[in-house]
């Protein structure tokens, strides 16, 4: 490395977000990015490491250990220490399609497994992501870049978010011509619609698919596939088919809860997607959204997309805001069971939490028992209660002891005389994605797993059917945008291997 000490001279440096006050005027990204001189010393912690775990991306009980695309993470961190920016973002795009997507909204498995982590603040590698990418767009050295030459196959791909973007850049590539299909109004799929713009501007979504576009990839947007066309059209008409459609439905597990019919509880999604169409359509001037001004807002489920709702709500203005988490609180530090490289499953506040408790004061507030963060753990939703137009007006919750499993085999056994009652005008479910939708599963005759998705085994993409292949959380589940874009990259060799009877593509 440039630097074989800077690991022990240098402590790790993030830039400061925006005071959380002052961001929830707009809907603006938050994250600032480091000076130049500051990013120099940041590539110079990397170590000289033996084996670098952060690009060696794999599952580690159950959750992701290091780079899933297997960035080249210490040969630019070195660039970037050696100023070398034009040579780091070279390196950044040999494994990476979309680095500004994953600079911004990937949560960082690699720094989970940074060797530096064992006993040091990891590096920040993907903050140096992040800046790599930029300054290549401003620089002009990202540049349309169209095969020179063309097979004459034609590829269909079914979905436009990171999975679909990818396999149609590695596709467009080889030569073969590649028109995506995507049913809302918009390219990008869960880019464009699935993440707020303060995590990630859209404009940010829309230079990235201008340069595909320039690069010959076809976009056909407003196009269901199993509806305005069927599947099997589409397979009649391409070479090859590429399924990404991601995991769309939604887990409900208050089905049988009382009260889950009443108006005002939705799903994350109907609630994040209406707001970013409206938001990108008339700057919310449409009123085309579900407003949680002045609202009693409970989010039940935490992740990305709870956190997410919390950020949204208050920036309409929320009346109050509360989180539940049917889990206990995680620990501030690895635990035993926890080991590195694993993912440190420690205690976060994300942007929507601080931003949460930086507008209410939860240590005050007689709805809220753990100071300082909007979620409430351990906590079991049992109820919805409604007013007399049939909308909810509270939710009924009891505490959970986690350390005793009940006879009924559940984990965790209810806490007897903890039932409480929070005001509530709006519920948001943020429960994850229990598959895809089945239409084309239906219309093509796929095989699917216990579990829903598209049957394809990883590494090969292959369905049951001749050139129809799938990829993304349509055939894993629920997961990662760093895990879509690596199933893209790799379905698209595997489609190319079908197509001409051997690859280049990595």
């Amino acid at each position: 490395m440039g630097k074989a000490t800077g690991f022990m001279e240098i402590a790790r440096q993030t830039p400061a977000d925006r005071d959380p006050r002052e961001r929830l005027a707009d809907w603006n990204e938050f994250a600032p990015q480091l000076p130049v001189v500051d990013l120099k010393n940041q590539g110079a912690r990397c170590m000289d490491c033996g084996v670098p775990f952060c690009h060696t991306g794999g599952m580690i009980a159950n959750m992701a250990a290091g780079c899933p695309v297997n960035n080249l993470i210490p040969e630019w961190n070195d660039l970037v220490y050696r100023d070398q920016w034009r040579e780091a973002l070279d390196r950044l795009h040999k494994t990476n399609n979309f680095p500004e997507f994953t600079g911004r909204v990937c949560p960082a498995p690699c720094e989970g497994s940074c060797v530096l982590g064992i006993n040091e603040p990891p590096v920040t590698i993907k903050n140096i992501e992040r800046a790599i990418i930029d300054r290549g767009f401003e620089e002009g050295w990202v540049a349309p870049r169209p095969p020179k030459s063309r097979t004459g196959k034609k590829v269909a791909i079914v979905g436009s978010g990171p999975a679909g973007l990818a396999a149609a850049a590695q596709l467009n590539q080889a030569g073969h011509l590649c028109t995506v299909y995507e049913r809302s109004d918009r390219v990008g799929g869960l880019l464009m619609y699935g993440i707020p713009n303060m995590k990630l501007e859209k404009q940010i979504v829309e230079r990235r698919v201008e340069l595909l576009r320039a690069e010959g990839v076809e976009f056909v947007t407003n196009t269901e596939i199993g509806k305005q066309i069927s599947a099997q059209e589409l397979r009649d008409r391409f070479d090859a088919l590429v399924i990404a459609t991601g995991s769309t439905i939604p887990n409900d597990f208050f089905i049988k809860t009382p009260g889950r019919n009443l108006q005002g509880i939705h799903h994350a999604m109907e609630f994040l997607h209406a707001n970013t169409k409206s938001l990108l359509d008339s700057n919310l001037a449409d009123g085309q959204y579900i407003s949680a001004r002045d609202k009693h807002v409970i989010v039940i489920g935490g992740g990305d997309t709870g956190n997410d709702c919390l950020g949204t709500s208050l920036r309409h203005g929320c009346k109050s805001l509360i989180n539940f988490e049917v889990v206990p609180q995680s620990p501030a530090e690895r635990t035993s069971n926890n080991p590195w490289p694993q993912w440190p499953r420690i205690h976060r506040m994300d942007y929507g939490h601080k931003e949460a408790a930086a507008v209410f004061n939860y240590e005050q507030n007689p709805n809220k028992t753990l100071p300082g963060d909007p979620r409430e753990y351990a906590i079991q939703t049992i109820e919805f209660l409604g007013d007399e137009a049939g909308h909810v007006r509270a939710v009924r919750t009891i505490q959970l002891d986690w350390s005793r499993p009940s006879e009924s085999g559940a984990p965790f056994t209810p806490i007897a005389g903890s039932e409480k009652e929070w005001p509530a005008d709006l519920v948001f479910l943020a429960l994850g994605f229990r598959g895809p939708e089945q239409t084309i599963a239906q219309q093509l005759q796929l095989e699917t797993d216990a579990r829903s998705n598209y049957q394809a085994e990883y590494g090969k993409y292959s369905t049951n059917i001749p050139g129809v292949f799938a990829a993304g959380d349509c055939r894993r589940g629920q997961s990662l945008i760093v895990w879509a874009i690596n199933e893209g990259r790799e379905c698209a060799r595997e489609c190319d291997r079908y197509l001409m009877g051997k690859t280049q593509l990595p």
